[in-house]
Protein backbone atom coordinates (compact mmCIF):
# COMPACT_ATOMS: atom_id res chain seq x y z
CA UNK A 1 0.00 0.00 0.00
CA UNK A 2 2.84 2.41 0.83
CA UNK A 3 4.47 1.74 -2.55
CA UNK A 4 1.16 2.30 -4.34
CA UNK A 5 0.63 5.60 -2.50
CA UNK A 6 4.20 6.59 -3.38
CA UNK A 7 3.53 5.94 -7.07
CA UNK A 8 0.29 7.92 -6.87
CA UNK A 9 2.14 10.77 -5.16
CA UNK A 10 4.82 11.03 -7.86
CA UNK A 11 2.20 10.69 -10.60
CA UNK A 12 1.68 14.43 -10.16
CA UNK A 13 4.64 14.77 -12.56
CA UNK A 14 2.84 12.62 -15.14
CA UNK A 15 -0.32 14.63 -14.58
CA UNK A 16 1.64 17.80 -15.24
CA UNK A 17 3.19 16.77 -18.56
CA UNK A 18 0.23 14.83 -19.98
CA UNK A 19 -2.05 17.73 -20.77
CA UNK A 20 -4.05 18.81 -23.81
CA UNK A 21 -0.83 19.95 -25.49
CA UNK A 22 0.71 16.47 -25.16
CA UNK A 23 -2.48 14.81 -26.37
CA UNK A 24 -2.70 17.15 -29.36
CA UNK A 25 0.98 16.68 -30.27
CA UNK A 26 1.05 12.91 -29.76
CA UNK A 27 -2.26 12.28 -31.50
CA UNK A 28 -1.22 14.53 -34.40
CA UNK A 29 2.04 12.57 -34.70
CA UNK A 30 0.04 9.34 -34.90
CA UNK A 31 -2.39 10.77 -37.44
CA UNK A 32 0.37 12.07 -39.72
CA UNK A 33 3.11 9.46 -39.31
CA UNK A 34 1.45 6.44 -37.69
CA UNK A 35 4.03 4.87 -35.30
CA UNK A 36 7.21 6.30 -36.85
CA UNK A 37 7.74 8.86 -34.04
CA UNK A 38 7.22 6.58 -31.04
CA UNK A 39 10.97 6.70 -30.42
CA UNK A 40 10.73 10.43 -29.64
CA UNK A 41 8.27 9.72 -26.82
CA UNK A 42 10.51 6.91 -25.55
CA UNK A 43 13.49 9.26 -25.45
CA UNK A 44 11.53 12.12 -23.86
CA UNK A 45 10.30 9.78 -21.11
CA UNK A 46 13.88 8.78 -20.30
CA UNK A 47 15.04 12.41 -20.41
CA UNK A 48 12.21 13.49 -18.12
CA UNK A 49 13.12 10.76 -15.61
CA UNK A 50 16.82 11.72 -15.60
CA UNK A 51 16.17 15.42 -14.97
CA UNK A 52 13.35 14.89 -12.46
CA UNK A 53 15.44 12.44 -10.44
CA UNK A 54 18.30 14.94 -10.29
CA UNK A 55 16.00 17.75 -9.19
CA UNK A 56 14.36 15.67 -6.44
CA UNK A 57 17.74 14.26 -5.32
CA UNK A 58 19.04 17.79 -4.71
CA UNK A 59 16.15 18.47 -2.32
CA UNK A 60 16.39 15.17 -0.47
CA UNK A 61 20.16 15.28 0.01
CA UNK A 62 20.77 18.99 0.60
CA UNK A 63 17.36 19.90 2.09
CA UNK A 64 17.29 22.77 -0.41
CA UNK A 65 14.64 22.78 -3.11
CA UNK A 66 15.56 23.76 -6.64
CA UNK A 67 14.87 27.46 -6.17
CA UNK A 68 16.92 27.59 -2.97
CA UNK A 69 19.73 25.68 -4.65
CA UNK A 70 19.77 28.27 -7.45
CA UNK A 71 20.13 31.04 -4.87
CA UNK A 72 22.91 29.02 -3.20
CA UNK A 73 24.90 28.93 -6.45
CA UNK A 74 24.88 32.71 -6.98
CA UNK A 75 26.54 34.82 -4.29
CA UNK A 76 26.52 38.24 -5.94
CA UNK A 77 23.30 40.12 -5.32
CA UNK A 78 22.86 41.41 -8.88
CA UNK A 79 23.45 37.97 -10.41
CA UNK A 80 21.04 36.37 -7.97
CA UNK A 81 18.36 38.99 -8.67
CA UNK A 82 18.67 38.57 -12.44
CA UNK A 83 18.50 34.78 -12.26
CA UNK A 84 15.54 34.75 -9.86
CA UNK A 85 13.67 37.30 -11.99
CA UNK A 86 14.26 35.25 -15.15
CA UNK A 87 13.26 31.94 -13.60
CA UNK A 88 10.23 33.19 -11.69
CA UNK A 89 8.99 35.29 -14.59
CA UNK A 90 9.31 32.50 -17.14
CA UNK A 91 7.82 29.82 -14.90
CA UNK A 92 4.86 31.82 -13.61
CA UNK A 93 4.08 33.46 -16.96
CA UNK A 94 4.48 30.12 -18.72
CA UNK A 95 2.14 28.40 -16.25
CA UNK A 96 -0.44 31.18 -16.67
CA UNK A 97 -0.25 31.05 -20.46
CA UNK A 98 -0.58 27.28 -20.69
CA UNK A 99 -3.27 27.15 -18.02
CA UNK A 100 -5.68 28.49 -20.62
CA UNK A 101 -4.88 25.51 -22.86
CA UNK A 102 -5.36 23.14 -19.91
CA UNK A 103 -8.78 24.59 -19.09
CA UNK A 104 -9.87 24.58 -22.74
CA UNK A 105 -8.63 21.00 -23.22
CA UNK A 106 -10.44 19.72 -20.14
CA UNK A 107 -13.60 21.52 -21.23
CA UNK A 108 -13.31 20.09 -24.77
CA UNK A 109 -13.13 16.56 -23.35
CA UNK A 110 -16.08 17.09 -21.02
CA UNK A 111 -18.22 18.62 -23.78
CA UNK A 112 -17.76 15.50 -25.90
CA UNK A 113 -19.84 13.62 -23.33
CA UNK A 114 -21.81 16.20 -21.29
CA UNK A 115 -24.35 18.57 -22.92
CA UNK A 116 -23.47 21.86 -21.22
CA UNK A 117 -22.46 25.19 -22.69
CA UNK A 118 -18.74 25.94 -23.00
CA UNK A 119 -18.91 28.81 -20.52
CA UNK A 120 -20.77 26.70 -17.94
CA UNK A 121 -18.25 23.87 -18.26
CA UNK A 122 -15.33 26.32 -18.03
CA UNK A 123 -16.65 27.77 -14.79
CA UNK A 124 -17.31 24.27 -13.42
CA UNK A 125 -13.79 23.04 -14.22
CA UNK A 126 -12.23 26.20 -12.77
CA UNK A 127 -14.34 25.94 -9.61
CA UNK A 128 -13.46 22.27 -9.06
CA UNK A 129 -9.75 22.96 -9.57
CA UNK A 130 -9.88 25.93 -7.20
CA UNK A 131 -11.68 24.00 -4.46
CA UNK A 132 -9.21 21.14 -4.66
CA UNK A 133 -6.23 23.49 -4.44
CA UNK A 134 -7.79 25.57 -1.64
CA UNK A 135 -8.80 22.75 0.69
CA UNK A 136 -6.32 20.02 -0.23
CA UNK A 137 -2.78 19.54 1.00
CA UNK A 138 -0.06 19.10 -1.61
CA UNK A 139 0.41 15.39 -0.86
CA UNK A 140 -3.32 14.69 -1.04
CA UNK A 141 -3.68 16.71 -4.22
CA UNK A 142 -0.79 14.72 -5.71
CA UNK A 143 -2.42 11.43 -4.80
CA UNK A 144 -5.75 12.58 -6.26
CA UNK A 145 -3.99 13.53 -9.49
CA UNK A 146 -2.31 10.13 -9.50
CA UNK A 147 -5.74 8.51 -9.49
CA UNK A 148 -6.82 10.82 -12.32
CA UNK A 149 -3.75 9.82 -14.33
CA UNK A 150 -4.78 6.20 -13.75
CA UNK A 151 -8.23 6.88 -15.22
CA UNK A 152 -6.62 8.70 -18.14
CA UNK A 153 -4.29 5.77 -18.72
CA UNK A 154 -7.12 3.25 -18.68
CA UNK A 155 -9.08 5.37 -21.15
CA UNK A 156 -6.31 5.83 -23.68
CA UNK A 157 -4.58 2.46 -23.35
CA UNK A 158 -7.81 0.44 -23.56
CA UNK A 159 -8.75 2.39 -26.67
CA UNK A 160 -5.25 1.88 -28.14
CA UNK A 161 -5.34 -1.88 -27.50
CA UNK A 162 -8.77 -2.12 -29.12
CA UNK A 163 -7.30 -0.71 -32.34
CA UNK A 164 -5.02 -3.81 -32.45
CA UNK A 165 -1.87 -2.10 -33.77
CA UNK A 166 0.89 -4.21 -35.32
CA UNK A 167 3.44 -5.21 -32.67
CA UNK A 168 6.23 -5.25 -35.28
CA UNK A 169 5.41 -1.69 -36.39
CA UNK A 170 5.20 -0.49 -32.79
CA UNK A 171 8.60 -2.01 -31.99
CA UNK A 172 10.19 -0.53 -35.10
CA UNK A 173 8.75 2.92 -34.38
CA UNK A 174 9.90 2.85 -30.75
CA UNK A 175 13.43 1.52 -31.28
CA UNK A 176 14.41 2.85 -34.71
CA UNK A 177 14.76 6.66 -34.73
CA UNK A 178 13.59 8.18 -37.97
CA UNK A 179 12.64 11.61 -39.31
CA UNK A 180 9.90 11.30 -41.94
CA UNK A 181 9.61 14.28 -44.29
CA UNK A 182 8.32 17.32 -42.45
CA UNK A 183 8.50 15.71 -38.99
CA UNK A 184 11.46 17.61 -37.52
CA UNK A 185 9.54 20.22 -35.52
CA UNK A 186 6.93 17.67 -34.46
CA UNK A 187 9.72 15.50 -32.98
CA UNK A 188 10.89 18.50 -30.96
CA UNK A 189 7.31 19.09 -29.91
CA UNK A 190 6.93 15.52 -28.63
CA UNK A 191 10.06 15.90 -26.52
CA UNK A 192 9.23 19.43 -25.41
CA UNK A 193 5.76 18.53 -24.12
CA UNK A 194 7.30 15.96 -21.77
CA UNK A 195 10.47 17.75 -20.62
CA UNK A 196 9.17 21.07 -19.25
CA UNK A 197 10.99 23.37 -16.81
CA UNK A 198 8.22 24.00 -14.29
CA UNK A 199 7.93 20.27 -13.61
CA UNK A 200 11.50 20.32 -12.28
CA UNK A 201 10.51 22.91 -9.67
CA UNK A 202 7.31 21.02 -8.91
CA UNK A 203 9.12 17.70 -8.41
CA UNK A 204 11.80 19.34 -6.28
CA UNK A 205 9.23 21.21 -4.21
CA UNK A 206 7.30 18.08 -3.22
CA UNK A 207 10.37 15.88 -2.62
CA UNK A 208 11.16 17.21 0.86
CA UNK A 209 10.78 14.48 3.49
CA UNK A 210 11.13 11.63 0.98
CA UNK A 211 13.91 9.05 0.97
CA UNK A 212 16.11 8.46 -2.07
CA UNK A 213 15.09 4.81 -2.71
CA UNK A 214 11.38 5.62 -2.28
CA UNK A 215 11.63 8.66 -4.53
CA UNK A 216 13.46 6.77 -7.26
CA UNK A 217 10.98 3.90 -7.20
CA UNK A 218 7.83 6.02 -7.18
CA UNK A 219 9.14 8.58 -9.67
CA UNK A 220 10.41 5.93 -12.09
CA UNK A 221 7.14 4.00 -12.17
CA UNK A 222 5.04 7.18 -12.43
CA UNK A 223 7.04 8.71 -15.30
CA UNK A 224 7.34 5.43 -17.20
CA UNK A 225 3.57 4.93 -16.92
CA UNK A 226 3.09 8.51 -18.08
CA UNK A 227 5.30 7.83 -21.10
CA UNK A 228 3.32 4.68 -21.92
CA UNK A 229 0.07 6.66 -21.74
CA UNK A 230 1.52 9.26 -24.14
CA UNK A 231 2.46 6.44 -26.51
CA UNK A 232 -1.10 5.14 -26.21
CA UNK A 233 -2.36 8.56 -27.25
CA UNK A 234 -0.13 8.42 -30.34
CA UNK A 235 -1.56 5.01 -31.22
CA UNK A 236 -5.11 6.31 -30.77
CA UNK A 237 -4.26 9.27 -33.02
CA UNK A 238 -3.14 6.88 -35.77
CA UNK A 239 -6.80 6.00 -36.31
CA UNK A 240 -7.57 9.47 -37.72
CA UNK A 241 -7.59 9.89 -41.47
CA UNK A 242 -7.17 13.44 -42.75
CA UNK A 243 -7.09 16.65 -40.69
CA UNK A 244 -6.68 16.09 -36.96
CA UNK A 245 -9.09 17.53 -34.39
CA UNK A 246 -10.57 16.27 -31.13
CA UNK A 247 -13.98 15.95 -32.79
CA UNK A 248 -12.53 14.07 -35.77
CA UNK A 249 -10.67 11.67 -33.51
CA UNK A 250 -13.74 11.10 -31.34
CA UNK A 251 -15.91 10.40 -34.39
CA UNK A 252 -13.29 8.07 -35.88
CA UNK A 253 -13.07 6.03 -32.69
CA UNK A 254 -16.85 5.83 -32.37
CA UNK A 255 -17.14 4.59 -35.94
CA UNK A 256 -14.37 2.02 -35.58
CA UNK A 257 -14.96 0.73 -32.05
CA UNK A 258 -18.38 1.94 -30.91
CA UNK A 259 -19.70 4.61 -28.56
CA UNK A 260 -17.67 3.34 -25.59
CA UNK A 261 -14.44 4.43 -27.29
CA UNK A 262 -15.83 7.94 -27.78
CA UNK A 263 -16.71 8.10 -24.08
CA UNK A 264 -13.26 6.84 -23.02
CA UNK A 265 -11.54 9.39 -25.25
CA UNK A 266 -13.66 12.17 -23.73
CA UNK A 267 -12.78 10.90 -20.24
CA UNK A 268 -9.07 10.77 -21.06
CA UNK A 269 -9.03 14.25 -22.59
CA UNK A 270 -10.93 15.70 -19.62
CA UNK A 271 -8.60 13.99 -17.14
CA UNK A 272 -5.55 15.33 -18.99
CA UNK A 273 -6.87 18.88 -19.06
CA UNK A 274 -8.20 18.90 -15.50
CA UNK A 275 -5.09 17.36 -13.96
CA UNK A 276 -2.83 19.84 -15.76
CA UNK A 277 -5.20 22.66 -14.80
CA UNK A 278 -4.38 21.82 -11.18
CA UNK A 279 -0.66 21.17 -11.52
CA UNK A 280 0.19 24.35 -13.47
CA UNK A 281 -1.07 26.75 -10.73
CA UNK A 282 0.44 24.51 -8.05
CA UNK A 283 3.81 24.46 -9.84
CA UNK A 284 3.76 28.25 -10.18
CA UNK A 285 3.10 28.68 -6.44
CA UNK A 286 5.77 26.14 -5.44
CA UNK A 287 8.30 27.82 -7.74
CA UNK A 288 7.53 31.26 -6.34
CA UNK A 289 7.83 29.96 -2.78
CA UNK A 290 11.17 28.30 -3.46
CA UNK A 291 12.60 31.51 -4.93
CA UNK A 292 11.16 34.14 -2.60
CA UNK A 293 10.51 32.43 0.74
CA UNK A 294 12.54 33.71 3.72
CA UNK A 295 13.31 31.64 6.82
CA UNK A 296 10.58 33.46 8.76
CA UNK A 297 8.19 33.66 5.80
CA UNK A 298 5.10 32.02 7.30
CA UNK A 299 2.89 33.54 4.61
CA UNK A 300 4.43 31.15 2.05
CA UNK A 301 2.79 28.24 3.83
CA UNK A 302 0.39 26.27 1.62
CA UNK A 303 -2.50 28.11 3.29
CA UNK A 304 -0.70 31.48 3.24
CA UNK A 305 -1.88 34.41 1.16
CA UNK A 306 1.22 34.60 -1.06
CA UNK A 307 1.14 30.91 -1.95
CA UNK A 308 -2.61 30.97 -2.60
CA UNK A 309 -2.36 34.29 -4.39
CA UNK A 310 0.03 32.88 -7.01
CA UNK A 311 -2.01 29.80 -7.86
CA UNK A 312 -5.27 31.76 -7.78
CA UNK A 313 -3.83 34.23 -10.27
CA UNK A 314 -2.67 31.49 -12.64
CA UNK A 315 -6.01 29.66 -12.41
CA UNK A 316 -7.93 32.91 -12.99
CA UNK A 317 -5.98 33.59 -16.19
CA UNK A 318 -6.93 30.16 -17.53
CA UNK A 319 -10.60 30.54 -16.63
CA UNK A 320 -10.84 34.04 -18.13
CA UNK A 321 -9.31 32.95 -21.42
CA UNK A 322 -11.58 29.90 -21.37
CA UNK A 323 -14.66 32.10 -20.90
CA UNK A 324 -13.51 34.31 -23.75
CA UNK A 325 -13.31 31.13 -25.89
CA UNK A 326 -9.97 32.17 -27.35
CA UNK A 327 -6.48 30.82 -27.11
CA UNK A 328 -3.94 33.24 -25.67
CA UNK A 329 -1.67 33.18 -28.73
CA UNK A 330 0.50 36.22 -27.85
CA UNK A 331 1.01 34.99 -24.27
CA UNK A 332 1.83 31.47 -25.44
CA UNK A 333 4.37 32.82 -27.95
CA UNK A 334 6.03 34.85 -25.20
CA UNK A 335 5.92 31.89 -22.81
CA UNK A 336 7.57 29.69 -25.44
CA UNK A 337 10.38 32.20 -25.80
CA UNK A 338 10.88 32.50 -22.03
CA UNK A 339 10.72 28.75 -21.48
CA UNK A 340 13.10 28.34 -24.41
CA UNK A 341 15.62 30.36 -22.44
CA UNK A 342 14.77 28.68 -19.13
CA UNK A 343 14.78 25.00 -20.07
CA UNK A 344 18.46 24.71 -21.11
CA UNK A 345 19.47 27.03 -18.27
CA UNK A 346 17.79 24.84 -15.65
CA UNK A 347 19.15 21.69 -17.27
CA UNK A 348 22.71 23.07 -17.27
CA UNK A 349 22.28 24.21 -13.68
CA UNK A 350 21.09 20.74 -12.66
CA UNK A 351 24.14 19.17 -14.28
CA UNK A 352 26.43 21.54 -12.36
CA UNK A 353 24.51 21.27 -9.08
CA UNK A 354 24.49 17.47 -8.90
CA UNK A 355 28.28 17.62 -9.30
CA UNK A 356 28.65 20.12 -6.44
CA UNK A 357 30.34 18.30 -3.58
CA UNK A 358 29.34 20.93 -1.00
CA UNK A 359 25.69 20.52 -2.00
CA UNK A 360 25.43 16.78 -2.67
CA UNK A 361 28.13 15.26 -0.44
CA UNK A 362 30.28 12.31 -1.44
CA UNK A 363 27.49 9.72 -1.66
CA UNK A 364 24.88 11.50 -3.81
CA UNK A 365 27.20 13.31 -6.25
CA UNK A 366 26.88 12.29 -9.90
CA UNK A 367 28.99 9.46 -11.26
CA UNK A 368 30.40 9.05 -14.77
CA UNK A 369 27.34 7.24 -16.19
CA UNK A 370 24.91 9.77 -14.71
CA UNK A 371 26.98 12.66 -16.07
CA UNK A 372 27.06 11.12 -19.55
CA UNK A 373 23.29 10.63 -19.60
CA UNK A 374 22.60 14.10 -18.25
CA UNK A 375 24.99 15.67 -20.76
CA UNK A 376 23.06 14.06 -23.61
CA UNK A 377 19.77 15.30 -22.18
CA UNK A 378 21.18 18.80 -21.60
CA UNK A 379 22.29 18.94 -25.23
CA UNK A 380 18.77 18.03 -26.34
CA UNK A 381 17.29 20.73 -24.08
CA UNK A 382 19.52 23.27 -25.80
CA UNK A 383 18.02 22.19 -29.13
CA UNK A 384 14.53 22.42 -27.65
CA UNK A 385 15.23 25.82 -26.15
CA UNK A 386 16.56 27.25 -29.39
CA UNK A 387 13.65 25.70 -31.26
CA UNK A 388 11.17 27.40 -28.94
CA UNK A 389 12.91 30.76 -29.23
CA UNK A 390 13.27 30.61 -33.02
CA UNK A 391 9.70 29.40 -33.58
CA UNK A 392 8.32 32.06 -31.24
CA UNK A 393 10.34 34.73 -33.01
CA UNK A 394 9.24 33.50 -36.45
CA UNK A 395 5.59 33.44 -35.37
CA UNK A 396 5.83 36.94 -33.90
CA UNK A 397 7.33 38.24 -37.16
CA UNK A 398 4.87 36.35 -39.34
CA UNK A 399 7.57 34.18 -40.91
CA UNK A 400 7.78 30.43 -41.48
CA UNK A 401 9.39 28.10 -38.96
CA UNK A 402 13.17 27.59 -39.24
CA UNK A 403 14.30 24.48 -41.07
CA UNK A 404 15.54 21.48 -39.04
CA UNK A 405 18.98 21.81 -40.67
CA UNK A 406 19.32 25.45 -39.55
CA UNK A 407 18.19 24.49 -36.07
CA UNK A 408 20.72 21.64 -35.84
CA UNK A 409 23.67 23.79 -36.95
CA UNK A 410 22.69 26.64 -34.62
CA UNK A 411 22.32 24.21 -31.71
CA UNK A 412 25.67 22.58 -32.45
CA UNK A 413 27.37 25.96 -32.27
CA UNK A 414 25.71 26.87 -28.97
CA UNK A 415 26.54 23.47 -27.43
CA UNK A 416 30.18 23.85 -28.50
CA UNK A 417 30.35 27.28 -26.84
CA UNK A 418 28.81 25.94 -23.62
CA UNK A 419 30.88 22.78 -23.35
CA UNK A 420 34.15 24.30 -22.06
CA UNK A 421 32.80 26.68 -19.37
CA UNK A 422 30.30 24.08 -18.09
CA UNK A 423 33.04 21.43 -17.92
CA UNK A 424 35.24 23.82 -15.93
CA UNK A 425 32.42 24.57 -13.50
CA UNK A 426 31.74 20.86 -13.00
CA UNK A 427 35.43 20.08 -12.40
CA UNK A 428 35.74 22.93 -9.87
CA UNK A 429 32.61 21.95 -7.94
CA UNK A 430 33.49 18.27 -7.86
CA UNK A 431 36.79 19.20 -6.26
CA UNK A 432 36.03 22.23 -4.10
CA UNK A 433 32.24 22.65 -4.02
CA UNK A 434 30.55 26.05 -4.43
CA UNK A 435 32.79 28.92 -3.55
Amino acid sequence: MNRLLNILFWSIISAAFIGPGTITTAASAGARYQFALLWALLFSTAACLILQEASARITIVSEKNLGQAIRYQFHRRVERLLVISLVSGAIILGCAAYEAGNILGGVAGALLAIPLSRSQMTLLVGLLAGLLLWFGKTRRVAQFLGGLVGLMGIAFLSTAFSLKPSLAELTRGALWPGFPAGSGLLVLGLIGTTVVPYNLFLGSGIARGSKLPEMRFGLSIAIILGGIISMGVLVVGSAVQGEFSFEALSATLAGALGGWAQFFFALGLFAAGFSSAITAPLAAAITARSLFERPDGLSWDEKGREFRGVWLGVLAVGVLFGLADIKPIPAIILAQALNGVLLPFVAVFLLIAVNDRSLMGDDAINGAVANTLMSIVVSITVVLGLSGILRAGAAALGQSNPSPAALIWTSAGVIALLALPVSKQIAHRRRFGTG
